[in-house]
């Protein structure tokens, strides 16, 4: 990281709509560490650029980064404790929410009269996440990868032992998407006839 890039991480501002705030903030407990056996997963990533803040969380295993309208007086990132702010986020009124990174990782939110810090870890210890493979990548109608979904993961084993059965088998065909998952005693079977795929480089997969 450059010498100009951490001067920014340090005094970054940036301000949300409660709203869109508590939504995305709402998503991203789901994957956030809860054990704390490495306290950076117990935190999310708030990265601000020019049109808004992603916001990342991970356990290793699962990671999700998700983008938040904001607006951005200073550019940065830090990092800021997942469970204990969004509980705060969600007793504040509604309106607008500011941020300011302050030293040593501290963070100022303030919201009307109410007013807060809170201390988080360096950014640099939050752990990178993998790019998405471009090339290959396929597209699929959100609702049509859930229906399967949730016809499937009743039957997902959940015996961390038992590895090889512990998601689902996704097959991706020009007309249709199937979905298998078992536990060795229950099998569940979705398939869904129809064009509904396309890969990123346009042409029909």
């Amino acid at each position: 990281m450059s010498t100009d890039r951490k001067a920014n991480d340090s005094r970054m501002e940036i301000s949300f709509e409660k709203s869109d705030l508590v939504r995305e903030l709402a998503t991203a407990q789901g994957v956030v560490e809860r054990k704390n056996t490495i306290p950076i997963l117990s935190s999310l990533l708030f990265e601000a650029g020019e049109n808004g803040v992603l916001i990342t969380a991970t356990d290793l295993d699962v990671s999700l980064r998700t983008y938040c309208a904001a607006t951005v007086k200073v550019q940065g990132a830090c990092t800021i404790p997942a469970r204990k702010f969004y509980d705060y986020v969600r007793l504040l009124p509604d309106g607008e929410i500011r941020i300011k990174v302050l030293e040593n990782d501290w963070v100022q939110i303030r919201s009307g009269r109410s007013h807060t810090k809170m201390v988080g870890l360096s950014r640099k210890n939050f752990p990178s996440l993998p790019s998405f493979p471009a090339d290959g990548a396929i597209e699929l109608p959100a609702e049509t990868l859930r229906t399967a979904i949730g016809k499937t993961a009743f039957a997902i084993s959940q015996e961390e032992s038992r590895y090889t059965i512990n998601g689902a088998l996704l097959l991706v065909q020009a007309d249709a998407l199937t979905m298998v998952a078992t536990d060795g005693h229950r099998l569940a079977f979705s398939a869904r006839k129809r064009p509904m795929c396309r890969l990123q480089t346009k042409s029909e997969c």
